[in-house]
């Protein structure tokens, strides 16, 4: 058995950006122009109006202010809603396996590795662009990386459960240097429609290296104390989008294939799931959650993160400890805690502690407990 350090990380800026201001402007206009051509539907009372939004709205829910997009035009566009990403021909690269392959150069840059060193590659995203080939081969061929790459899915918490099968790749011998990636186009299944979640989602792609610590280059390294995987059976979070769908004989655009939650009883439900269970994964390596410097948590709620910090530690610990970046990159599904992670490491000191902890659909949770060593 080797010891599994993490050397790098990477990060997928896309090209636009959304603020709430736009957003709630484009929503609107889709509003108006909806109940005007429903209008004698609704006044016979066969149909309720929908609702605008509104910046203050969005703000007090969720405490998302921006979302960054592959594609801005579309999503505000009032007589379409949804991005513009035109189909690209087999011999081109597709849009998901090149912007993980941008994130994983930077990954591979920060640990003093070339992108041929890689020998495992693990694609975990909530939602992949096509079934086959998997979007890891692709990911391997783009970055002339060797070994092998899979699939796969667990929602939001898809990045922590690829960052354990990348650990115990490592541990067991099967790869000396495996990368994660987690390429985000969570713009494509938001219903950007429906006033309860039309501002939760932006894109983005992440990527983690994991490697021996014993063949190790870079200079920053944090060792993977141990992770910590859950998953509770729950309908609250649903797509219902996929291959059967042409079996059925239904509509692609049905509001039930595009993201749909059941936010209050998620709420309810996963903050006490997701704080308990970060403290027994603590309990069972004999730590203490005051213990732990810092949290990177997933990135989906801000009220959601402060209610799990002050479950574990029992007051509200701040920025500090439990950084939020959804403010600027709003809820981007299993990217969220890396994200997180990325950009707000570079003060911790050698021997302090970490949590890296997502939660999503599924229900399912995932969480690293990390050291840094240099």
């Amino acid at each position: 058995m080797y010891d599994a350090v993490i050397t790098g990380t990477g990060l997928y800026r896309p090209p636009h950006a959304i603020s709430n201001a736009e957003l709630v402007v484009a929503f609107n206009a889709y509003v108006e122009r909806h109940n005007a051509e429903h209008a004698a539907a609704i006044a016979a009372g066969e149909l309720e109006p929908l609702q605008p939004s509104s910046v203050e709205f969005i703000e007090k829910a969720s405490g998302i202010q921006n979302r960054y997009v592959m594609e801005k035009a579309g999503v505000l566009d009032p007589a379409r809603m949804y991005p513009r990403i035109p189909a690209r021909p087999d011999d081109q690269p597709s849009v998901m396996a090149e912007i993980a392959a941008d994130a994983a150069r930077q990954a591979c840059a920060a640990a003093g590795r070339q992108t041929g060193d890689i020998d495992a590659v693990f694609c975990a995203a909530a939602n992949m662009q096509r079934p086959y080939p998997a979007m890891a081969c692709e990911i391997q061929a783009l970055l002339g990386a060797g070994g092998y790459g899979f699939d796969m899915n667990v929602a939001c918490s898809s990045a922590t459960f690829g960052i354990e099968q990348a650990v115990n790749a490592v541990k067991t011998g099967s790869a000396r240097c495996a990368l994660v990636v987690s390429p985000e186009i969570t713009s494509a299944h938001l219903e950007w429609r429906d006033r309860e979640c039309h501002f939760i989602f932006g894109d983005t792609c992440t990527a983690v290296l994991v490697e021996r610590a014993d063949t190790a280059l870079s200079t920053e390294r944090w060792a993977v104390l141990g992770s910590k995987l859950a998953t509770v059976y729950s309908n609250n979070i649903r797509n219902n989008f996929g291959f059967m769908n042409r079996c059925e004989d239904s509509n692609w655009q049905e509001r039930d294939k595009t993201f749909r939650q059941e936010g209050r009883k998620v709420f309810k439900e996963v903050v006490p799931l997701a704080a308990a269970h970060i403290e027994t994964h603590l309990q069972q390596l004999g730590l203490k959650p005051e213990a732990v410097r810092r949290y990177w948590l997933h990135q989906a709620n801000q009220g959601m993160n402060q209610l799990v910090i002050k479950k574990l530690i029992g007051a509200d610990a701040g920025s500090d400890v439990a950084p939020l970046i959804l403010n600027e990159w709003a809820n981007t599904a299993s990217a969220g805690s890396i994200i997180a992670f990325h950009q707000h490491r570079a003060d911790l000191a050698a021997g302090d502690l970490g949590v890296i902890c997502s939660f999503g659909a599924g229900y399912s949770i995932g969480s690293v407990m990390v050291k840094k060593l240099a």
